[in-house]
């Protein structure tokens, strides 16, 4: 069980890895653009930013896995509530289900396990679900939790707002996944744009040296390099920024 999803650590392996393979990049990039080791050094520090932004990365992907996970642990409790189990007992009979489903290893598998721990150790369903929507981070669990305790407490009906929720989430999850199909061409196309300067500046430092001469090795032709790089940046940032649809 996670104790914070918002919250990834790195293995030394992971951590070494991603900035190495950032230092690389940005090793790269410096001399290709500044045709020097004072460049490629300094850019070669990008490792600790790709390392970040990997962690960002994975984070996000997490938690949408969790969600994902989630619509079936919920469509599981709902069933097992359908039956007559109680709600403490529905989330036992869905770790059951969710056994046959996922790996000992799934997150929602052991998120259940833990609730069932916890409502053994005279937990409410309320506090375990609130405890686990402030872990998650996810909206759609939150939206669950307090949905739930607001019934809970006013006497509501249970069954039927599990139902209705599942079938919410599954909604938003199937409408998610249209969409990031939709785009996989376009950020594939973005990717490719996003490389084509580099290429172009390979292309002439291979076949045309002569061409790029003048801006290698002195002050004006660094300044030139630093700016297109800062633009390049810019761009590459507000691409993405908008192939990141939320729903």
């Amino acid at each position: 069980m996670i104790e914070d999803y918002n919250v990834y650590v790195y293995s030394k392996k992971e951590r070494l890895k991603f900035f190495i393979q950032g230092a690389a990049i940005g090793a790269s990039v410096g001399l290709l653009f500044y045709s020097n080791m004072i460049g490629a050094i300094l850019l070669g520090s990008y490792g600790f930013i790709f390392a970040r932004n990997k962690k960002k990365q994975k984070i996000k992907e997490r938690k949408w896995l969790l969600n994902l996970q989630f619509k079936d642990g919920l469509s599981s409790v709902s069933a097992a509530l359908n039956a007559g189990y109680s709600v403490e007992n529905s989330f036992h009979q869905a770790v059951m289900d969710l056994q046959l489903m996922y790996p000992a290893d799934a997150f929602i598998l052991q998120e259940f396990e833990g609730m069932v721990r916890q409502m053994k150790m005279n937990m409410t369903v309320e506090e375990v679900l609130m405890d686990f929507s402030y872990r998650s981070g996810v909206e759609d669990i939150a939206n669950f939790a307090e949905v739930f305790v607001t019934a809970k407490r006013t006497g509501g009906d249970i069954v039927n707002i599990i139902r209705r929720t599942c079938k919410t989430i599954g909604d938003k999850v199937e409408v998610k996944r249209e969409i990031l199909t939709m785009i996989t061409g376009k950020k594939f196309e973005t990717s490719i744009m996003c490389l084509i300067p580099f290429a172009i500046v390979l292309y002439l430092k291979l076949f045309s040296p002569g061409f790029l001469e003048p801006i290698y090795g002195n002050t004006f032709g660094a300044a030139f390099m630093t700016v297109m790089l800062i633009i390049y940046f810019f761009v590459y940032k507000l691409a993405h920024k908008i192939m990141n649809i939320e729903v």
